[in-house]
């Protein structure tokens, strides 16, 4: 790009997007002074991520690639030009969360210092406080998020793309009210397809499923880009796999991939799914190619527990290795490695991690599932129970933290809730993992056949909240009892 086009740059706009479990940033820069005489002219690949990015939509990564090199052209010889420093900030932010690569995230850190030393916050660079919170989110520095985006809502309550990055804050710490009146928010405020996206994930996340894909596909029916269109397209790609239906997901994941061929979330979905439906050859060669496109740490945990479910133990010790040793961009670092260490290492180390996270205010289902099933790996299945409950309390029907709350019963010997949960874990999805399935119809099978003359009682509380809850948010172990039923 030219440095007389780089001279009308001079405007940058954030906004905060997610796609299955993602935190990233969207940015937009637009010149203010326009040749309205000029011939219309293809748009160059900076220009086309800043166009994707005005509708809060994601970029397609080599157009991103290219933004990034503009700016840092462009600010190589004017330095202080705190919009431009801000603009690649996000842009660092956007490609470290899309790549899982965390050597992004301090570059966009100090762009974000110049950006403030150019123009500070009290002289109103909205801008780069914005982006102080997108990047937070990117850390899964939850509370950061929040402080951030609740501080550009109060100087300017209309700009609609704060709220995506609330609305991840929120969901972070597990106050799903909070989320969901920022959804309603914003809303008001814009529509498009991104937004349809995002009404989307929320109505999944309640269990609210024909909702959930009827708005999906709405938004697909509003993409406008190849972008936008693999991005609607795996999304429901990703419902269809939660409601246990692998060949609807793998239709829906090859119709995003007809757009965009090497889109890492469609990539790693078609593998889930495949690897589900037996064909397990294809499903190794799709991981493969995400984690190339895409090696996001729960990427990398699923390929190897593929591996390890085929007994290929040196693959699986291979991808197990490459999470421990990573640095990751990711929010769901945190629940991942814990996972990894309750399942394949050291679930008193995935304690520690949790409990941590917690103690931050993490308060998600993902982190109440984690820890809930750490503790039980870890031999604490009285004080597992109250955090499992959580992670199934909320709305979102999850095959995994189900079947996580069943083995958990079947520790404590509460079969006949066990037994209820095990069912319904296979039932919502049979296939719901190639390890831990096979598990779960060896546990449910185990249980035997229920006694006829048994009643099962649940002591839970209307609503499903756990009984008592002690004053730093975590659940009192044992406080939620259930009368064990044959």
């Amino acid at each position: 790009m030219c440095a007389m086009k780089s001279q009308n740059v001079s405007r940058v706009v954030l906004a905060s997007g997610a796609a299955a479990v993602l935190a990233a940033t969207a940015l937009l820069y637009l010149p203010e002074f326009l040749d309205r005489d000029a011939p219309p002219r293809p748009p160059g690949p900076a220009e086309r991520a800043a166009t994707a990015a005005h509708a809060g939509a994601p970029a397609a990564l080599p157009d991103l690639v290219a933004l990034i090199g503009d700016r840092e052209r462009w600010l190589a010889e004017h330095p202080d030009d705190a919009a431009a420093w801000a603009v690649l900030a996000a842009a660092y932010t956007e490609r470290g969360t899309r790549l899982g690569d965390a050597r992004d995230l301090p570059r966009a850190e100090r762009a974000l210092d110049r950006s403030l030393a150019a123009l500070p916050a009290a002289r109103g660079n909205v801008d780069a406080q914005l982006g102080l919170g997108v990047l937070a989110g990117a850390r899964g520095d939850w509370k950061g998020a929040k402080e951030w985006g609740e501080r550009v809502r109060a100087a300017t309550p209309r700009r609609w793309n704060t709220y995506p990055l609330l609305i991840d804050a929120y969901n972070g710490l597990g106050d799903y009210p909070a989320a969901r009146k920022a959804m309603e928010s914003l809303e008001k405020l814009y529509g498009g397809p991104v937004v349809r996206g995002r009404a989307a994930q929320v109505y999944r996340d309640r269990g609210w499923r024909e909702d959930a894909d009827a708005t999906a596909l709405d938004a697909a029916a509003l993409a406008a880009t190849d972008a936008e269109r693999a991005a609607a397209h795996s999304r429901l790609g990703q419902f269809a796999w939660e409601r246990g239906e692998p060949a609807e997901a793998l239709e829906r994941y090859g119709t995003a991939l007809r757009f965009v061929r090497d889109h890492g979330p469609a990539l790693a979905g078609r593998a889930r799914a495949l690897a589900a439906l037996g064909r397990t050859e294809e499903a190794q060669r799709d991981w493969r190619a995400a984690l190339a496109r895409q090696p996001l740490p729960e990427y990398v945990l699923e390929s190897g527990e593929l591996a390890e479910a085929l007994g290929l133990d040196g693959d699986a010790r291979a991808a197990y290795g490459r999470l421990r040793e990573g640095r990751w961009a990711s929010p769901s670092t945190e629940v991942v490695l814990g996972l990894l260490d309750a399942d394949h290492g050291d679930p008193g180390a995935a304690v520690v991690r949790l409990r941590a996270a917690w103690a931050k205010g993490h308060r998600s289902v993902a982190v109440a599932d984690a820890l809930g099933w750490a503790l039980y790996r870890a031999g604490e299945p009285e004080e597992a129970l109250p955090y499992a409950r959580r992670a199934t309390d909320e709305g979102l029907r999850s095959a995994a933290y189900t079947y996580h709350l069943g083995e958990i019963e079947r520790a404590l010997g509460r079969t006949g809730p066990a037994r209820r949960h095990l069912e319904e874990a296979l039932r919502i999805h049979p296939s719901f993992s190639p390890l831990h399935a096979p598990r779960a119809e060896a546990a449910l099978a185990g249980l035997g056949e229920p006694d006829p003359a048994a009643v099962p009682k649940d002591a839970l509380p209307e609503g499903g909240a756990p009984k008592g809850a002690r004053k730093d948010g975590a659940p009192k172990p044992g406080a939620a009892t259930e009368a064990e039923a044959a």
